[in-house]
């Protein structure tokens, strides 16, 4: 009887040892055939040269400097177009602003110059994402919306968790306070007391820390991280004492400007510590840049801290300090550190890109080609002929802009001058010499681009281009 009891005690313990051995096998496989998380971080109005990893001399980036340092940066990576909604319009889309259907920052109606949303028929990041098996957040600014349809926010667009602010009219003719933070759309979100946090990129990075810790770890994410600063009118700041040896030297406006810079920099490190003591970067594609270039308001000048890089125009200009944006890409053990590129790429390339990293297809609307190959430094990466950027500021034909980038040549035109500026990108980044009556040819070639790349969209009566 003994003996039996002892041969089933070890007939338990080798089918007890043997079911932990298969489930052990069962997470080791589900962690290795897991699709990466994405997480992407999106500064507002942050310049070409606001980055010490981008040449900044006086404002503090140590961490975004050192994840820079770790992956690729891209020295030739532009926005959507030189403002917001448009901008990142390109970039949930994958379409260009010439077959986007948002064009600027409002767009004209009947009766009203107003705020335009993304189409339904329009397939989103979030959407794309999905049939991939991902789940999704955003937190921050959304602005592809209007606010007295829900379902032009985030949330109603596929995100499954989404955090944003909201400014303008509801539906009852109700002014909406952009502190208010709406979680899920729910009337009853959280408000943003600024005495409580240093700046509102911490009160928005503590949603996402929340989020990681909810979120359903079976499933890969994608985390949209669209963050307030630089933008000038954050006008519910905390008094830091960041540069407080400066406050002598430089314009309260602008020690705030830097100050926040920093601040952000620190609250992407807590996001980043977090990924890290989760054990996923292993699995994540990090993204850093801008949706524009920078801004110029509330007093503050972008010249100060040279925030263009030095290269010409700020936001709303489609100069390349309009567009050209800070970009880095951080993986851990994928990507190689310290590298650099200079493919030049845009924001509606990033949809393709994920695309590929999921295992999808992505829609046909885009106007994208896949980076993924430069990330992995692969040889096999596709060019595009040409890159096209358009704006719509106020209703008038000056506020109509288009720009192209064709190699090396690239092509400016405002609506209202009836010409198009062409420079050499290879032998005058800055933009200073233009170069249009010597290369009747190329002019020609760029005319072409701008007048076929635009086509009219509602909203906006300018689309198409304005030629004689």
């Amino acid at each position: 009887m003994k003996n039996y009891r002892w041969i089933t005690l070890v007939l338990l313990f080798v089918i007890a040892h043997s079911s932990c051995q298969n489930d052990k096998k069962e997470i080791e496989s589900k962690a290795q055939t897991k699709k990466p998380n994405i997480v992407f971080l999106l500064a507002d109005d942050m310049g070409y040269g606001e980055l010490g990893s981008y040449g900044q001399k006086e404002i503090k980036t140590p961490f975004l400097d050192e994840l820079a340092s770790k992956g690729m940066r891209f020295t030739d990576f532009y926005a959507g177009t030189a403002v917001c909604s448009p901008s990142r319009a390109v970039l949930m889309t994958g379409m260009h602003t010439g077959h986007v259907s948002i064009r600027g920052n409002k767009g004209q109606y009947e009766d009203k110059y107003g705020r335009v949303p993304l189409k339904k028929t329009e397939v989103i990041l979030p959407e794309m994402l999905k049939e991939a098996g991902y789940q999704s957040a955003m937190i921050g600014k959304w602005h592809l919306g209007i606010p007295e349809d829900i379902s032009t926010w985030a949330k109603g667009r596929g995100f499954d968790y989404a955090v944003q602010e909201q400014w303008g009219e509801d539906k009852n003719g109700k002014e909406i306070d952009e502190r208010v933070h709406w979680v899920n759309n729910n009337q009853d979100s959280i408000f943003y007391n600024y005495n409580n946090y240093s700046c509102l990129d911490e009160f928005r990075t503590d949603f996402a820390l929340d989020y990681l810790d909810k979120k359903d770890n079976d499933k890969p994410f994608f985390l949209y991280m669209s963050y307030r600063t630089p933008h000038a009118h954050e006008f519910f700041l905390k008094k830091t004492d960041l540069y407080a040896d400066k406050i002598e030297e430089w314009p309260e406006i602008e020690r705030r400007h830097a100050a926040r810079i920093t601040m952000l920099d620190s609250q992407i490190k807590r996001l980043f510590d977090k990924l890290e003591a989760m054990g996923e970067l292993e699995n994540t594609l990090i993204i850093f840049t801008s949706d524009n270039g920078p801004t110029n308001e509330n007093h503050h000048s972008y010249k100060f801290f040279n925030s263009s890089g030095n290269l010409k125009g700020y936001k709303r200009d489609l100069y390349e300090g309009g567009i050209r944006e800070p970009m880095f890409a951080y993986w851990k053990n994928k990507i190689k550190a310290g590298t650099t590129s200079k493919h030049p790429s845009a924001f509606y390339d990033v949809m393709p890109t994920l695309a590929e990293l999921a295992g999808v297809k992505p829609p046909t609307q885009t106007d994208g080609i896949s980076f993924l190959p430069t990330l992995f430094g692969k040889e096999n990466q596709k060019q595009h002929e040409h890159l096209y950027w358009e704006i719509q500021e106020g209703a008038s034909v000056k506020g109509f802009k288009q720009a192209a980038r064709m190699g090396k040549w690239k092509a400016v035109r405002i609506a209202n001058s009836y010409k198009t500026e062409l420079y050499d990108l290879e032998k005058d980044i800055n933009e200073t010499h233009d170069l249009s009556s010597q290369f009747p040819e190329i002019v020609e070639k760029m005319n072409n681009i701008l007048k076929t790349e635009s086509v009219k969209m509602e909203h906006y009566p300018n689309s198409g281009g304005i030629f004689k």
